[in-house]
C-alpha cells in the first residue's frame, strides 16, 4: 500500500499546515484516555492470542460488515453469528478473502483510513488489500498474533493507552474485571453502568431482568423502592471496579421529573408488560432523571447519546440479535426534551451529563447553546456515524462558537475493534490541530493559546471530565 501521508487531514494552504503540523508534534504521542467503548474485558482478563485476522478486524466491526451487507454479502459469510445458533462462516481465510475482495467498498470513508493506519502501524504491512494479497496478508497478520507482543495487554501498553473503558449491563457480574483485578497487570481497565436492559420496558426480557436485578442485590424490585435500591447497589458494585460513569442508549432524549408516586405507578405497568409505547418513552426519561439523582450522590459521570433508531431491521434483529449495523441517525429534540431533568438538577455542578448527538442539525441550535449555559452538560464529540474527519470538522465548526471548548469532552472512540483505537485517535488529533491552525491562521486565536487547546482536546479534557 502507498505509506500514509504524514500530513493527511491537515489544511491545503502551506501556512495553516505548517503551524497544523507544529501542534500535533506536540499532540501525537500522548496518552490515549478512551472513557466510552466497547471492547472486550475478556481480551484483558484472559489476554489469550486473538483468534485470527477475520475475528480481529471483520466479524466484530459493524463499520465493517454493514458495508459489506449492504452490496448483498451475507452476514453468515462474514462469521456473524445468528440468534439461532445456525450456521455461519467459521473459516477465518474464507471471511478474510470475501472481506479483501470487497475492500474497495470501504474507499474513501473512515473506517479505510482506520484500517490503512492499523494494517501500516500496528502490523507492518506494506501492501493493499485486495483480492490478490488476500491470503499473503491474511498469513502476515496470523503470524504476528502467535508472537507476545501482539497479544492485548502487550497492544495495550504499545497503544500507550492510560485508561479504557468497557461497558457492562447491570446484570454482569464483572468477573473479567475480576480477574484482570487479581492478575496484577497494571493496565488500566473499567467497567461502565450501562442499564438499558433494566430500565426500557420495550427491551427483550425486561420484566425478567428486572427479576434478576432484585435477585443480583437482594433488594425486592417488584416495587419501586426496591427497584431504585437496587441500582443504587449495582452503581457501587461497579464503581468498587472502577466505574466512573453510566451509559445511557435512548432513543430519543426525553426526561421527566414525576411525582415518585407517579413513577411507581408507571413502573407496575412495565413490569406488567402493560406500556403503551408513549408510557415506556415515558419511564426511559424518569429513569434518566433518576440516575441523574443517583450521579449526585455517587458522583458517577452521566452519558446520554439518544437519537439512533436501533436495529432498524426487523428480520435482522430476529437472525442476529442487536448492534448488527442497523442503528440508523434520526432527528432529535434536546430543548424541551431535556428541560424536566435540568429543571432538577442542570445547574448543580456536582452533576455531570455528556451529550452526545446524531442529529448534526442539533449542534449549533440546541446542543452547544445548552452546554453553553448549564454546568451540568458537557458535549460528547462527534459520534458514530460523524466520527469521520468531516463530522469532528463540522462539529468543531458548529459548537465551538457557543460552547467553546471547554464545555466539550475531548475525544473518545466508543468501539469494538481494539486495533482502530489509536488510528481514530489520531485522526481525532489530526482533525483538531487542523482546526486550530485554521483559527490561528485567521487571527481568531493565539498561537500559544491552540498548543494548549490542542493538549486539552486529545488528553486533558477527557481525563478530566470522565474523573480518570
Amino acid at each position: 500500500m502507498a505509506q500514509l501521508d504524514p500530513d493527511r487531514l491537515f489544511p491545503l494552504d502551506d501556512r495553516s499546515r505548517s503551524i497544523a503540523r507544529a501542534l500535533y508534534d506536540t499532540v501525537k504521542a500522548l496518552p490515549i484516555v478512551s472513557p466510552h467503548g466497547h471492547t472486550d474485558p475478556r481480551w484483558f482478563a484472559e489476554n489469550n492470542p486473538f483468534p485470527d485476522p477475520a475475528q480481529l478486524f471483520v466479524t466484530p466491526d459493524h463499520y465493517v460488515f454493514r458495508m459489506l451487507f449492504s452490496q448483498g454479502i451475507p452476514l453468515e459469510q462474514l462469521g456473524v453469528p445468528r440468534v439461532d445458533g445456525g450456521a455461519t462462516e467459521t473459516d477465518g481465510r474464507k471471511i478474510w478473502r470475501v472481506f479483501a475482495e470487497n475492500f474497495h467498498l470501504l474507499r474513501a470513508t473512515p473506517s479505510q483510513m482506520w484500517l490503512d493506519h492499523a494494517f501500516q502501524d500496528v502490523f507492518g504491512l506494506t501492501t493493499r488489500l485486495s483480492a490478490s494479497t488476500a491470503d499473503a496478508t491474511y498469513d502476515h497478520i496470523a503470524d504476528s498474533l502467535t508472537k507476545p507482543e501482539f497479544r492485548p495487554r502487550a497492544l495495550f501498553d504499545r497503544f500507550a493507552i492510560e485508561a479504557i473503558a468497557t461497558t457492562e449491563s447491570p446484570l454482569d457480574d464483572l468477573k473479567w474485571h475480576e480477574m484482570i483485578r487479581a492478575s496484577g497487570w497494571k493496565g488500566r481497565v473499567v467497567t461502565a453502568y450501562r442499564p438499558d436492559a433494566v430500565v426500557d420496558p420495550e427491551f427483550a426480557g425486561f420484566a425478567d431482568n428486572v427479576m434478576q436485578l432484585g435477585a443480583l442485590t437482594g433488594e425486592d424490585t417488584g416495587t419501586w423502592a426496591g427497584y431504585l435500591a437496587a441500582h443504587r447497589t449495582r452503581r457501587a458494585f461497579f464503581k468498587s471496579y472502577g466505574a466512573t460513569s453510566t451509559d445511557h442508549g435512548h432513543a430519543t432524549a426525553r426526561t421527566e421529573d414525576l411525582s415518585q408516586d407517579q413513577a411507581a405507578l408507571l413502573f407496575a405497568k412495565a413490569l406488567q408488560g402493560l406500556c403503551s409505547a408513549e408510557e415506556a418513552d415515558a419511564f426511559r426519561g424518569q429513569m434518566l432523571t433518576e440516575m441523574a439523582r443517583m450521579s449526585l450522590d455517587d458522583g458517577l459521570v452521566m452519558q446520554i447519546h439518544p437519537g439512533s433508531y436501533r436495529n432498524h431491521s426487523a428480520p435482522m434483529l430476529a437472525r442476529f440479535g442487536r448492534d448488527k449495523g442497523f442503528d440508523i441517525p434520526t432527528r432529535t429534540d434536546y430543548v424541551r426534551a431535556l428541560k424536566p431533568l435540568l429543571d432538577a438538577m442542570g445547574t448543580d455542578p456536582r452533576l455531570s451529563v455528556i451529550l452526545f448527538g446524531l442529529d448534526e442539525t442539533a449542534y449549533s441550535r440546541e446542543l452547544a447553546p445548552l452546554a453553553g449555559v448549564y454546568p451540568a452538560l458537557k458535549l460528547g464529540p462527534a459520534w458514530w456515524f460523524f466520527d469521520s474527519p468531516e463530522g469532528m470538522r463540522r462539529f468543531r465548526e458548529a459548537t465551538t462558537e457557543t460552547a467553546g471548548f471547554y464545555n466539550t469532552v475531548g475525544f473518545n472512540d466508543d468501539t469494538r475493534a481494539f486495533c482502530s483505537i489509536p488510528a481514530r485517535h489520531d485522526v481525532a488529533r489530526r482533525v483538531d490541530c487542523a482546526y486550530l491552525a485554521t483559527l490561528v491562521a485567521t487571527g481568531r486565536l493565539a498561537e500559544d493559546e491552540a498548543f494548549e487547546v490542542a493538549h486539552d482536546l486529545a488528553y486533558r479534557l477527557a481525563k478530566q471530565a470522565y474523573r480518570l
